[in-house]
């Protein structure tokens, strides 16, 4: 499979597990790019990791001298990608939507957040690993939104036939999960944060995509439209003082492994049409489920 089309494969299969109903309005995801390297490359060896930057790409370079290597890729986004970052929080207004908020009132928060969010990465060194994968002559891209889209389609299906109770049975379901089993061992597993362990789930929200942590705002909203749980990748301080506020049972499924599912998700897509050898780096494991 040639550049061009792997990643023309990888946005068609995110725009199929976004949460926005409209699919024909979705043109692409700002936060991931083709960051490096001739779109017709043949591609059959990928080196994959949660964050890379330079480091990881000098290694990445020892691995191709050592066994071949024609393509690396970062989950979380690196120059252009990292710059439109905020563009992809869009995602959020469907998902607040859906939860119950009025449509006009999570656009208003979503944009709010998204100008937070722009701030804080305009003055980020974007093309600092960018400029390492072209000195190093190494075929680089990042695959972030895709991959959330995989991680909260396959946990919103899980917890819907599990149909957990209580927060403790959702920590106990996602801890059977291969990815978070991994973390469990590691000390980073799912936890509840927020709440008591024996408390009803009610109506539950899946956080996991659009980019970056929603509208800290939104959480007496979600309450008020009837969300009683939700479960995250992760949680700022700011924000967990906000959900604390809304009294919520929170449930953080865990940042690096989540991000490691919907890759595996993503990647086992993609090896049902083409069979590729994966280097795991950077915090992430292939657990393969085809």
């Amino acid at each position: 499979m040639r550049l061009a089309e792997l990643y023309s494969k990888i946005i068609a299969f995110g725009i199929d597990k976004d949460p926005r109903r409209d699919k024909a309005t979705i043109r692409g995801y700002a936060d991931s790019a083709l960051l490096y390297g001739d779109p017709a490359k043949e591609i059959r060896k990928v080196f994959v990791g949660i964050d890379i930057d330079a480091p990881e790409l000098l290694l990445a370079d020892r691995v191709r001298a050592s066994k071949g290597l024609d393509l690396v890729i970062s989950h979380h986004p690196q120059g252009k990608a990292y710059a439109g970052l905020h563009a992809v929080m869009d995602v959020q207004v469907e998902v607040l939507q859906r939860a119950g908020i009025p449509q006009s009132v999570a656009r208003g928060l979503v944009e709010e957040r998204q100008q937070e969010v722009q701030r804080k990465t305009s003055s980020a060194n974007h093309m600092r690993a960018v400029d390492a994968a072209r000195m190093l002559d190494l075929a680089f891209m990042c695959v972030h939104t895709p991959a959330d889209n995989h991680v909260a389609f396959f946990l919103e299906e899980l917890l819907k036939k599990r149909a957990p109770e209580t927060a403790a049975e959702i920590v106990s379901i996602l801890s059977q999960v291969p990815e978070y089993q991994e973390a469990v061992q590691l000390g980073a597993g799912p936890r509840l944060v927020l709440g008591n362990s024996r408390r009803p789930v009610g109506r539950l929200l899946v956080e996991m995509t659009g980019g970056t942590e929603g509208p800290k705002e939104a959480y007496d909203k979600l309450r008020n439209a009837g969300i009683r749980t939700i479960v995250a990748m992760h949680l700022s301080e700011e924000h967990f003082k906000k959900v604390q506020d809304a009294q919520l049972n929170v449930i953080i499924a865990g940042h690096v492994s989540s991000d490691t599912l919907g890759l595996n998700l993503l990647l086992d897509r993609i090896e049902k049409e083409q069979k590729l050898s994966v280097t795991a780096a950077s915090g992430f494991r292939r657990y393969r489920r085809i």
